[in-house]
């Protein structure tokens, strides 16, 4: 294990000059690397530019493929004890069901999708780490990254300076890790803005499972979260960046159920975003590695976003323990394990917003190659393999 000497800073967390392994950014595929890196014995430090408690809560969704990859890790028991199953996912055309998809029959411990909060996500996972002696030092903004054949060097902007054998990128789409690096980021970005709200709401929403509703209009996601609050997402054109109760219920109303109206009565929460749909052209520059959304971003539709992150997270912090041993040929074993699954789950996330926001004329012809493949027993186990990303299984 690497000595660490410490430097501090009057306004920040001490930081150490050294570490095997530097991480920057604290969301949740940061913190799983560096979970999975401390519990194999290494030392690594996590550093993130915004103070703690300062992280919107934009993920809800934790599949079955994530449960099982987080399990060794100790953390899969503690999230299931703090969110909702939902053993079902539908996609609807308003009040019909066009696609009904179980999970209970899939060949895993954790037959369901888990509902809870990226903020419970996070808090957990920092929880973890800091079980296994390690933290997140904060707030700390990279600046500069360089690297030679030795160790990556990292400056913050307020002049700390931190040498470690290998530099993680979970910084996000707008990752300076991956622009110091020279990495590009190929793809495009959705016309569409989306918004994402916490809601509290009673009426025609099926209880117990996760709805992605398909109307001309764009598509909305409802979804159930602990504490009796459903998590709404929605494409709009130009998205409130504080959506208010007459927002989303106008939302609701135009896709959501029309039998029995859906009715907004708080918003707990909201906020506005952008989606690309882009991947990182290398997941890897000497000794710099990406993960998360700094290595790929696409629709939430599916919510795949974080859980991909978090898998190749996982995958990385193993990678990374053989390269620290000696073994730096796992880097590049990364990279080809985990680039073809970005590009495989950024398009059929594209697939499901495509079908989502059809035209009108073209709803029937949709609705009716959809109901017609749903009654194909194979095809409702295909989707939800892919949902639940036991598909991704190495």
């Amino acid at each position: 294990m690497t000595n660490k000497r410490w430097h501090k800073s009057s306004e920040a967390e001490m930081l150490p000059t050294r570490t095997d392994v530097l991480v920057v950014g604290a969301g949740p595929t940061g913190l799983t690397v560096a979970v999975s890196l401390a519990a194999q014995g290494h030392d690594v430090t996590v550093v993130d530019d915004q103070a703690a408690g300062g992280n919107t809560s934009r993920a809800a969704v934790v599949h079955a493929r994530t449960l099982e990859v987080l399990e060794p890790l100790g953390v899969s028991a503690r999230l299931v004890a703090r969110g909702i199953r939902a053993p079902r996912f539908t996609i609807r055309d308003r009040d019909r069901v066009l696609v009904p998809v179980e999970f209970g029959g899939l060949p895993t411990a954790y037959p369901y999708t888990l509902m809870i909060s990226q903020a419970e996500t996070e808090r957990i996972l920092l929880e973890r780490l800091a079980e296994l002696g390690g933290r997140v030092a904060r707030p700390y903004r990279l600046e500069r990254l360089t690297q030679d054949g030795e160790e990556a060097t990292a400056v913050m902007a307020d002049g700390s300076t931190v040498r470690a054998k290998y530099a993680v990128g979970a910084d996000g789409m707008h990752s300076t890790v991956r622009e110091q690096a020279g990495i590009g980021f190929t793809g495009g970005r959705y016309a569409e803005s989306f918004s994402l709200a916490d809601v509290r709401l009673t009426g025609g929403v099926p209880a117990g499972e996760v709805v992605l509703y398909f109307s001309p209009a764009g598509l909305v996601v409802v979804a159930p979260l602990p504490g009796g609050i459903h998590r709404i997402v929605a494409t709009a054109d130009e998205a409130p960046a504080a959506p208010d109760g007459a927002f989303v219920q106008a939302l609701l109303d135009a896709r959501g159920p029309e039998r029995e109206r859906a009715v907004v009565h708080e918003v707990v929460w909201g906020s506005r975003f952008r989606v690309h749909h882009r991947v990182a052209d290398a997941y890897r520059a000497g000794r710099i590695v990406l993960a998360g959304d700094a290595a790929h971003v696409h629709s939430p539709a599916g919510g795949q976003g974080m859980n991909t992150g978090i898998q190749d997270a996982a995958v990385l912090g193993e990678a990374l323990s053989a390269a620290l041993k000696g073994a730096e040929e796992a880097l590049d074993t990364y990279e080809a394990a985990r680039r073809p699954v970005a590009g495989q789950v950024v398009a059929f996330a594209g697939r499901l917003t495509a079908l989502a926001t059809m035209n009108r004329h073209a709803r029937p012809a949709r609705n009716l190659a959809l109901r017609t493949l749903a009654r194909i027993p194979a095809f409702r186990r295909t989707l939800a393999r892919r949902l639940s990303g036991l598909v991704y299984r190495v």
